[in-house]
């Protein structure tokens, strides 16, 4: 790339996680805003899987991701976001931490109808302390429930993003990243006053 007096601009690489429970999204959430062709490890799921995977609430569900999802956005000349998506069930979460090396922020994808399969990636950031937003999928453009009332039933703070999306559309999903952006900054500069301050 190059600035507007031609001389090459080296963007700045950040990594972004997208996570959440078996079946909310992920993706489908890469894949949507993803500029390359995304890195997918979808498999078929099978015989194998049943009484392992939870499949209540997504039955239909007829492939899984066992490893990651990887995608790349360009936010600006200067901005690039990697997009990694993980694994949502419980039997690969082992690979989270892997994952998580070097993350700016993420992204916890929630589906109204189980948000109990939020808890997990919620706990998994909070005690590493990387920022999130949590984007609530709306399923065929429904969701149920509003953005504070997915805050209260997941007993976030309120500097937590608390957002409605659909994931299937581009610019939703790109404006879940950009709070997430928005989150990561904010966390930064407290840190920032906290140490100034201090």
């Amino acid at each position: 790339m190059r600035s507007a007096n031609s001389e090459p601009v080296m963007p700045t690489a950040l990594k972004i996680l997208i996570a959440g429970g078996f079946g909310v999204g992920k993706t489908t959430m890469v894949g949507s805003v993803s500029e390359v062709a995304p890195l997918q490890t979808e498999e078929r799921m099978t015989e194998a899987s049943l009484g392992i995977d939870d499949l209540a609430g997504v039955e239909g569900k007829a492939s899984t991701t066992v490893a990651m999802d990887f995608g790349r956005i360009t936010i600006g000349p200067e901005l690039v976001l990697y997009l990694f998506g993980t694994p949502g069930q419980d039997r690969f979460w082992f690979m989270w931490d892997d994952l998580a090396t070097g993350a700016l922020g993420a992204v916890v994808l929630a589906d109204t109808r189980r948000l109990e399969t939020s808890f997990a990636s919620i706990d998994f950031f909070e005690e590493r302390e990387i920022p999130f937003a949590v984007a609530v999928n709306c399923f065929y453009g429904r969701c149920g429930s509003s953005a504070e009332q997915v805050r209260a039933a997941l007993d976030l703070d309120a500097a937590t993003p608390v957002l409605l999306c659909d994931v299937r559309d581009r610019d939703s999903s790109k404006d879940v990243l950009l709070k997430v952006l928005g989150a990561a900054r904010a966390r930064a500069a407290a840190r920032l006053t906290s140490v100034g301050g201090g």
